[in-house]
């Protein structure tokens, strides 16, 4: 049993789940603070700490030489999409409950897979694209197009699932020769420049009580970067990934706390749907 939990693995696995529980605190708090402020301050405020990250994991590494990148404009495109899946999330949390929006956005591996194909020109077996469908299907479950109870603002996740989607496929072009802190640096660089501009036409007095709330973005967004580039480091992605849809469950939980969001029946099957497909194709891969 010893042996068990000190196996790199194990301890990815563990790190893997403290990550996606960070994520899950973040869009918690997020719900709250899109109501009353911008998303382009949420987004400042969240890539501020990026930019923090990135200096902290570049004197753990002793990469004194974090600033310099193999391909700025692949950087600045991760950048970029970086903010518009961040951005889609944040706006999808305003107008559905934790649970909708993470089960939409639960598709996002299986984008992957297609733009892997489609961008990497990688060889996917009939098998996987039968579960690229059937994931499909089941996030129509989710939304249930063309019925009443349809909600129009469920496209948002559904876009940010594909903005992230390809932004995972630029930071596997990206990784091969620019490291974790490079990234993490371009990402909060352009993410401060970019936002504080922006936001400084958008940007509303930050009252006390509000004050805990932006400190736990940065906290929780920071703590969830660093958990996850732990536990890639411990574990493979096949390994690491499933635990990925352990955001609906924490999505489920949080949101009945703190909004008392229930999330029917046809959301609890898509989102299994999803899941499932998901899990079975990185167990394929």
């Amino acid at each position: 049993m010893s042996k068990l939990l000190t196996r790199p693995e194990t301890i990815g696995v563990v790190f893997a789940i403290l990550a996606y529980l960070c994520f899950s605190l973040l869009d918690t708090i997020q719900k709250t603070l899109i109501i009353y402020y911008s998303v382009f301050q949420i987004l400042f405020i969240k890539y501020f700490f990026t930019f923090f990250l990135s200096i902290v994991e570049s004197k753990r590494k002793k990469n004194f030489k974090f600033y310099l990148t193999n391909n700025w404009k692949l950087q600045l495109l991760r950048s970029l999409l970086s903010l518009l899946e961040s951005g889609c999330f944040i706006l999808a949390f305003r107008y559905l409950s934790l649970a909708d929006a993470h089960s939409i956005g639960a598709l996002t591996p299986i984008v992957v897979v297609v733009f892997s194909f489609i961008f990497l020109k990688e060889e996917i077996s009939l098998k996987i694209w039968i579960a690229v469908f059937i994931g499909f299907i089941g996030v129509l479950i989710v939304m249930r197009p063309g019925l009443s109870v349809f909600d129009p603002m469920s496209i948002i996740p559904l876009t940010a699932a594909f903005f992230l989607g390809l932004y995972q496929i630029v930071t596997r072009k990206v990784s091969a020769n620019d490291k974790n802190e490079t990234s993490l640096f371009y990402s909060g660089v352009i993410g401060i420049f970019l936002m504080g501009f922006i936001s400084f036409y958008f940007w509303k007095p930050i009252s006390t009580d509000f004050i805990i709330l932006f400190v736990g973005v940065g906290v929780f967004y920071s703590l969830g970067l660093y958990f996850q580039i732990i536990a890639l480091s411990k574990a493979r992605a096949s390994i690491i990934q499933p635990f990925h849809y352990t955001l609906i469950f924490w999505a489920i939980v949080l949101g009945f706390i703190f909004y008392k969001d229930i999330p029917d029946i046809f959301t609890v099957i898509g989102a299994l749907i999803i899941a499932l497909s998901g899990i079975y194709i990185f167990k394929k891969k």
